[in-house]
Parts: structure tokens; C-alpha cells; sequence
């Protein structure tokens, strides 16, 4: 999933404020609680939704409350595992190239009209209009007739091979697909009413239609307030309300858990190293390994990084790897830009070799010696450890000097036509394997391939896996691509980061599986 997609913005230990009130005419959510949560009621912090469309998201944190809002045809279990969700089964020819979704009988959504075939068609389609492409059409790039009609030069939407049948779903692929039954647990692929558009009553509460496990009961500046949805498929969960905190005031939100406001919220890695020593609150202190990659990207489509020596330069300039001991957290350097705990992801290390000297000397070979007549370039970051660092180590390197610069509306700059020259995000799985990270990416043409980058050799070896008779041969075709990316340099992986969080002892199912989205449904409350 972001299973999304999902890439994320650096968490921070104080919830962000809201910026205005309750909209007008809408039941305003309780009151921030305090002391322990009521019986029948979980509190857990997050961020407040800009859109309550999951093809319009593209961040973790949305991500994290839309996919308890609208469920897709298959689910994660807390080890990673596909389990059927709104389907019960689905059949794959030996190739990979056919799948068939097969629905559960009487499905409904939280309204009760009935939810079918058609609906699921109807959302997944929605991911590719041509003029504004959701962030992850990507998950449905090898669809045959996709990407032809998301450049525009198919204009007939049917020619996308995703097709209702009786109580079933047939999708039919350019290429070998396995990875896609997983891809369908993300919430950017959840199944939508027909009124989704953000002016229609079905996101707003009081009528709000979802097919998760939970419906919008209230929303306000500080926070929204989720009932259970008695049609979900897999029945109410065990957890009547979950209120989903935005705002603590002055509050940071470790001193609101030990004070009983929270009963879960994620905490940096930093704050996590004093807090495991903490006689009260380290004995609710969980970690969880995440499939999250940190990393740095260039802009390939103009100049200065179009020029791959630049961007070797930049590549061999910073001691990458010495960046995640240096940053006082629990980060893990990276090697590769597929996390740990990725079937098939390589060992070797792909990262761009550290030379300074030859950093500088294809700087000078590019145009730009010593950073003479190098242009204004700012590097945009929501804000990472690693900012300072990089910043130093080019400007002492290369002689350039780069501005700093907060990357906000995050996903409207880097799908826009203004995207930054140079960035540093992090990418989370939304299904466990290579091509989340390599092919969606970084393949051609595709939506979250921010810089633009292509390369021939780097999509064969991608076709290469897809079409790879065994897993070893997969593995192979993979670290191919990569070494293409180590030596062209689109991105640079930096760290891999572990989940830390805090949750009351008695919460039973208080796991994200690594990939940072915590089921409300799954939660109960213990003895």
C-alpha cells in the first residue's frame, strides 16, 4: 500500500494545529478527553485530512485513516500476509497476466446500497484521468490499456482492462503481475460510492458512505470522531468509537499519553531512546521494522541535474551511508533503495560510491568547477536530520551551496509542473515487493517518478522480473535495475526507519506490519 503509498513527511512529537474551525453545518467532534479512554473508545493521534478521497491521497498519514474508511478487495494481516477482504478469492492464470476477483456475497456499503462489480471498476478507474492523475495510478500501470490512456493516447477509458463480471472482477495485464493481489490491500485502491467528489454529502458526517470498518461520526479542528460500521463485510468491529486526535494544543503528544489523553500514538525514533527508560512509560513503548525508505531525488528533466555527471557528483560527494549513525536516531543506512523485510530485495550495496575527488572533478567536466556559475538550487525537505548534513558536505565537496527550503502541498509540487530541483522524502511499501519501490518509483511514465528519470536499460531489467521463471532470476533482474540507478543517480537512498510508538498495555492489536497503517477494526480492549 502507500500501501499506499504512500511517501511521508518526517513525524514530529507535537500534533500540528488546525488552521480554522468546524465546517459550517457539520456535528462538531467531543472535546479532547481527558484521562483514560471511556470503555467501547480508542484514542489515537493523527493528521487532519485534506481529502476524504482515497485516489487523492498520497501521504501515509492519510492513508492510515482512509483505510479504515473504505476497504479494498484484499487485506493485510499484521505479518504481511494477503487475506480476502471485499474478496473472498480470486483465480490467476499460470503467467500472471489474468486475475480474476471473485466478490463476497451481499456486500454492502455503510449505508447499506449494495456494493459490486461495478463499483470496484468504477474506483480503480478514477486513479487514472489523464488531467489530474492520482498519486498512485502507478499500482495500476501494467493494467493493459493504462498507461495508454493515461498520456493521453488512448481517450477511451474502456480500452482499460479492468472489467465487471457477475459478482467478479477480471483485470488483465501487460506483463506478468503476481505483485497485484497485494497491490489491491492499498488504500488508494479502496472501493468508493459513486458520490465520492469532495462536494458530495457521501464525505461528510451525518452522511458520510464508506465500505470500511469504521463511518465519520464528527469531525472539528481538533480531531474526528469514527463509529463502527454495522455492514461492514466483516462485521462491526469490537471497538463501538474511535476518535482520531489532530490537535492537543500546547500538548506534546508524549506528555498526552502518560497523561491518559492517548491511548496510541507514533513518536520519533529520537524521543524513543530516552523513553524506553522511562519507569511509566517504557513499558508501553512498541517497535515495529518498517518497509520505508528514505531518500534524495533530482529533478532529471532540466538542468543542472538533467546532466547525470551532476548528479554523480552530488552521488559521490556525500558519505551517504555514514548519514544514518550520524543522525543520533535508530535509522538504519541504507543500501538499497528496497527496505529490509522486502522479499527478493538484494544485499549487495547499491549506493553510489564515496570518492570526493571525482565528485569534483565531474562537477568541473559537467561546466561548473569548484561550483563556478552552478545555479540557484534550494533543497526541499519537509524538514529531515539529514538536511544539514547533506547541505554541508556538498557546499565543503563542491563549492555549492544549497538553499533550504520546506517542501509544502507536497503532492501538488511534485506532480506539478513546479517540482523542486532537489528533494528529500521518505516512501513506504504499499505491498511488499521490489517493483513498489523500483518500478513505481522510478519506472517510465510512471505518476510517483517525480524527477522524470528514464532509462532503457533500467525498465528491460524491470520487464526481466516481471517475466522471470523463478524467484532467484526475479532477485537478479532486480539488483540489475538498481545498479542502473547507482550509476545514473535519479535518487540516492539514505536510511531505513523502524516504527515507535506508544499503546495502553490492555490494547490488543496495535500493529502495522511495517507498513504504518494500524486497522481499527483489529483493535480491542483487554482484561
Amino acid at each position: 500500500m502507500v500501501l499506499v503509498l504512500a511517501a511521508v513527511l518526517i513525524a514530529t512529537s507535537v500534533l500540528g494545529r488546525a488552521t480554522g474551525p468546524a465546517l459550517p453545518g457539520l456535528p462538531a467532534a467531543p472535546a479532547v478527553p481527558v484521562g483514560r479512554a471511556a470503555p467501547g473508545e480508542v484514542r489515537i493521534a493523527g493528521i487532519a485530512l485534506t481529502d476524504f478521497d482515497p485516489a487523492r491521497s498520497g501521504d501515509i498519514a492519510s492513508g492510515a485513516i482512509l483505510a479504515n474508511l473504505y476497504d479494498g478487495l484484499t487485506a493485510f494481516d499484521p505479518q504481511l500476509n494477503v487475506r480476502p477482504a471485499l474478496a473472498r478469492a480470486w483465480d490467476a492464470d499460470p503467467q500472471w497476466r489474468r486475475i480474476v476477483f471473485h466478490l463476497r456475497d451481499g456486500l454492502t456499503f455503510s449505508d447499506g446500497s449494495p456494493l459490486g462489480p461495478e463499483d470496484v471498476v468504477r474506483s480503480w478507474r478514477r486513479l487514472l484521468d489523464p488531467k489530474h492523475p492520482a498519486p498512485l495510478a502507478g499500482l495500476l500501470s501494467d493494467v493493459e490499456g493504462a498507461a495508454e490512456y493515461l498520456s493521453g493516447a488512448s481517450g477511451d477509458l474502456s480500452t482499460v482492462a479492468i472489467t465487471a463480471l457477475p459478482g467478479a472482477i477480471e483485470v488483465r495485464f501487460r506483463r506478468s503481475a503476481p505483485w497485484f493481489i497485494a497491490a489491491t490491500a492499498s488504500p488508494a485502491l479502496a472501493v468508493v460510492p459513486a458520490g465520492i467528489d469532495p462536494a458530495a454529502a457521501t464525505t461528510r458526517p451525518g452522511a458520510f458512505v464508506g465500505s470500511g470498518a469504521y463511518v465519520l461520526q464528527a469531525i472539528d479542528g481538533t480531531g474526528m470522531t469514527l463509529a463502527a460500521n454495522p455492514h461492514s463485510w466483516a462485521g462491526a468491529p469490537s471497538i463501538p468509537t474511535v476518535r482520531v486526535i489532530f490537535d492537543l494544543g500546547q500538548t506534546d503528544t508524549i506528555s498526552a499519553f502518560r497523561a491518559g489523553t492517548l491511548d496510541y500514538v507514533e513518536i520519533p525514533a529520537i524521543e524513543a531512546r530516552w523513553v524506553r527508560y522511562d519507569r511509566a512509560l517504557g513499558p508501553a513503548l512498541r517497535t515495529e521494522p518498517s518497509m520505508t525508505v528514505e531518500y534524495f531525488g533530482f529533478d532529471t528533466t532540466r538542468p543542472p541535474f538533467n546532466d547525470v555527471r551532476v548528479r554523480q557528483a552530488f552521488g559521490m560527494a556525500v558519505d551517504w551511508r555514514g548519514l544514518a549513525a550520524a543522525g543520533g536516531g535508530d535509522d538504519e543506512a541504507a543500501n538499497s533503495l528496497v527496505p529490509p523485510g522486502v522479499p527478493g530485495r538484494s544485499a549487495v550495496d547499491l549506493l553510489p560510491a564515496y570518492d570526493p575527488a571525482q565528485a569534483r572533478k565531474l562537477l568541473a567536466d559537467a561546466g561548473f568547477p569548484g561550483g563556478k556559475g552552478f545555479p540557484d538550487v534550494a533543497l526541499q525537505t519537509g524538514g529531515t536530520l539529514y538536511d544539514d548534513p547533506v547541505r554541508a558536505a556538498i557546499a565543503r565537496e563542491l563549492g555549492v551551496h544549497l538553499g533550504d527550503e520546506i517542501l509544502g502541498d507536497f503532492i501538488d509540487r511534485m506532480l506539478g509542473a513546479d517540482r523542486p530541483a532537489m528533494w528529500a522524502l521518505s516512501w513506504i511499501a504499499d505491498y511488499p515487493d521490489p517493483n513498489d519501490f523500483l518500478g513505481v518509483l522510478l519506472g517510465g511514465g510512471q505518476v510517483s517518478n517525480f524527477g522524470r528519470w528514464r532509462n532503457a536499460d533500467f525498465d528491460a531489467a524491470l520487464d526481466r522480473a516481471a517475466t522471470a521463471a523463478t524467484t532467484a532470476e526475479r532477485a537478479r533482474a532486480y539488483e540489475d535495475a538498481e545498479r542502473v540507478v547507482q550509476a545514473q543517480v535519479p535518487v540516492v537512498p539514505v536510511a531505513y526507519r523502524p516504527i515507535w510508538a506508544l499503546s495502553r498495555e490492555a490494547l490488543l492489536g496495535a500493529a502495522t506490519g511495517g507498513i504504518d497503517i494500524l486497522r481499527y477494526g483489529d483493535l480491542g480492549w483487554g482484561s
